[in-house]
């Protein structure tokens, strides 16, 4: 499993455009995960999927609402990922109304996942592999701090448990 200290695995998510503009066609588009934070402070979150009822209830709603506060505090980018494909991912964008405050980042193959070693089993359930929920600070693309939740729980991977991490 990842840890602090440990630098982001080489891989590539991929992100729904939903309007088109000079150099950026409509669609998906590839984010290369060292590329995209070299130079960058992350506060990036993960989901087991996209419209799930924590999820999309509590999780993705803390962040947006406190993408200021984050931002304020020095986090240049908010980056949600899933196992999910970036059609979904961008459909769950407008439902939750991200806007420009959290790239919702999509782990079709959950290469990123499966890297990381923070995966979740739930083929036994009819969704395969899916990610943890967790968050975590990344700064220049090491991981600073790392917050994996315990099952059914949604006590450290929130946008509140991280902010008061990135002031501490």
């Amino acid at each position: 499993m990842i840890q602090v200290g440990d630098m982001l695995p080489v891989a590539t998510l991929m992100e729904f455009h939903s309007e088109e503009t000079a150099g950026c066609s409509l669609g998906p588009h590839p984010v290369d995960v060292r590329a995209a934070c070299a130079g960058k402070t992350i506060a990036l979150f993960a989901l087991p999927g996209a419209f799930t009822p924590t999820c999309s209830a509590k999780h993705v709603p803390g962040f947006v609402q406190n993408s200021a506060a984050l931002k304020a505090a020095g986090v240049d980018e908010i980056w949600c990922i899933s196992v999910n494909d970036a059609f979904v991912m961008g459909a769950w964008a407008l439902d939750q109304k991200t806007g420009d405050s959290v790239r919702m980042l999509a782990d079709g193959d959950a290469v990123f996942t499966k890297a990381t070693g923070l995966t979740l089993d739930l083929t036994g359930k009819g969704m395969g592999l899916r990610s943890n929920r967790y968050s975590m600070l990344v700064r220049d693309g090491r991981v600073v701090c790392l917050n994996v939740e315990a099952p059914g729980k949604f006590e450290v991977s929130n946008a509140e448990f991280l902010l008061a991490q990135v002031k501490a």
